[in-house]
């Protein structure tokens, strides 16, 4: 199927390019060209190859590793689309780096979300799309619309067609509780919480766990497994609890440093992940599930650039 409006583009930079291709292929378009290179002193460089004039451009660009670089380039492709005359701009975040750094934890911190936000307005989109923000307020850093997909309705489906027994859904802390809700909502499970505290900076300890996990299959959910020091020693916890199979999935892998290592030598039967983020390394353990993100991004681009509702993208299947 080919898209039939011609004022729809879209574009990749070099962050994630698998993924803006499986988005282009739902929608039916090509994606469009662009020439992304650097000067001998690291310079980021974009050359549209495109006419983008009085065109619907979409811009697909995870802000993941190396975050400065993939950051440097998306603003640098919104200047080029801006002054290329594009009627609207709309960049699309699978992945929003900088989101951890939300508000202030300590004296003279700072919110590089909200400066990041600045930056993208600024370099002149219109619009921002992305997927399970780490802080809900991040939204409120824009002054242009901010579409928030949610992950839940894609691990939601895959572990309902595992038809996986007496399955009940934790939540490794009290922040991630109402996103594991959403998903004991989907696969009607009860909740469980993991309480926590962390002693001194980098260190966890689990004190406690908030429901039943005895005899059960725990399913173990967080926006990001960065380090998966934290989801580990939450399974830990869970199997000595009593868990029957533990499970655990996010949308955003972020896994740097020891994570793979310590995932593939942990509790989980297996780890479930979406492409928001290209995996950085051959997967050294046969636990990871990849599930793509590209068909719901792909419906809230042709639902946006159709003037059409997406509210009902935002909620998981129930």
């Amino acid at each position: 199927m080919v898209y039939s409006d011609p004022t729809l583009k879209l574009f990749s930079c070099s962050s994630n390019p698998e993924l803006a291709k499986a988005i282009a292929g739902h929608i039916g378009l090509e994606l469009g060209n662009v020439t992304m290179s650097r000067f001998s002193d690291g310079e980021s460089h974009v050359q549209l190859d495109d006419s983008v004039r009085g065109s619907d451009v979409y811009v697909v660009q995870s802000t993941s590793a190396p975050v400065n670089d993939h950051l440097i380039e998306l603003l640098v492709m919104v200047d080029a689309l801006k002054r290329a005359s594009a009627k609207t701009i709309n960049v699309v975040m699978p992945y929003y780096g900088y989101a951890r750094q939300d508000r202030k934890a300590r004296s003279r911190d700072p919110i590089t979300a909200k400066l990041v936000a600045n930056l993208i307005e600024t370099a002149g989109a219109h619009r921002v799309i992305a997927m399970d923000l780490h802080a809900m307020q991040i939204q409120g850093f824009f002054d242009i619309p901010v579409d928030h997909l949610l992950g839940v309705p894609i691990l939601g489906d895959y572990f309902n067609s595992k038809k996986l027994p007496s399955p009940v859904v934790v939540s490794p802390d009290h922040g991630g509780v109402v996103r594991a809700r959403r998903l004991a909502d989907t696969l009607q499970a009860p909740l469980a919480i993991i309480d926590k505290r962390r002693p001194e900076p980098g260190v966890v300890e689990v004190m406690n766990i908030i429901g039943d996990v005895s005899g059960r299959t725990a399913i173990l959910i967080d926006d990001i497994i960065d380090t998966a020091g934290t989801i580990v020693l939450a399974a830990n916890a869970l199997k000595k609890a009593g868990a029957m199979d533990i499970y655990a999935c996010c949308t955003h892998p972020v896994l740097s440093g020891p994570a793979i290592e310590r995932l593939a030598t942990s509790p989980i039967v297996e780890i479930v992940i979406t492409d928001t983020i290209p995996l950085r390394q051959p997967c050294a353990t046969s636990k990871v599930k990849v599930l793509s993100v590209a068909s719901l991004i792909a419906e809230a681009i042709v639902r946006i650039h159709e003037k059409q509702s997406i509210s009902k993208l935002f909620e998981p299947h129930v």
